[in-house]
């Protein structure tokens, strides 16, 4: 189970996430971030050519050496210096107060202590910084929760612990963050299940 957690699973994460139609998603969302950058769940590096020349670091942080060794590998912004940690959202290892924009894509899915990890974006969040997220979760109709309820106790087993059903905007607004944008929708596909949440959110 761990050479499945830590050599294929990682694999998986990395083709999913390169899906043609999530790029818009990302150029909605990370071109906004500014200043010294914070992002969780970096993966492969798959958001860097998304940055934009407003930021002046950027910091990634992922538990997987794997998928950090990939995004070592992947083209990086010209403009801005890039440090990759291998690290925890639940303990992010920088100080109070010490960024001005955290990101977030599709990440919270899959972070077992989800209300820790927010609360540790917080932290580290200066006055006036700001969460971009963009992250999939609990849908509105109650045919397709159903389905995400009885899907996620499997589906978290064989995606490194992606869970369907998680109210995204729920949680972020119950960390203490008030919520500046939010779009929500299904995900285009000729069966929609995916509900997707996108936006921006500051400390309160």
């Amino acid at each position: 189970m761990n050479f499945y957690k830590e050599q294929i699973v990682p694999l998986l994460i990395n083709m999913a996430m390169r899906q043609r139609n999530l790029a818009a998603y990302r150029s909605r969302v990370v071109p906004a971030a500014e200043g010294r950058v914070i992002e969780i769940g970096i993966g492969s590096g798959l958001n860097l050519p998304f940055y934009s020349r407003n930021v002046e670091h950027i910091i990634g942080l992922d538990p997987s050496p794997k998928l950090l060794l990939m995004a070592r590998r992947h083209p990086r912004p010209d403009a801005s210096p890039i440090k990759l940690i291998e690290g925890s959202a639940e303990a992010i290892p920088f100080g109070n107060a010490s960024a001005d924009t955290v990101v977030t894509t599709w990440t919270l899915c899959s972070i077992s202590d989800v209300a820790r990890a927010l609360a540790e974006i917080r932290r580290v969040l200066k006055p006036g910084g700001r969460l971009l997220f963009v992250e999939h979760g609990r849908a509105p109709e109650p045919k397709v929760r159903w389905w995400q309820d009885q899907l996620t106790p499997v589906w978290k087993r064989l995606s490194g612990g992606c869970h369907l059903n998680r109210a995204i905007n729920t949680l972020i607004e119950g960390a203490g963050f008030q919520l500046e944008r939010g779009e929500t929708g299904y995900l285009r596909g000729p069966k929609p299940m995916t509900f997707m949440y996108e936006g921006s959110a500051r400390p309160l």
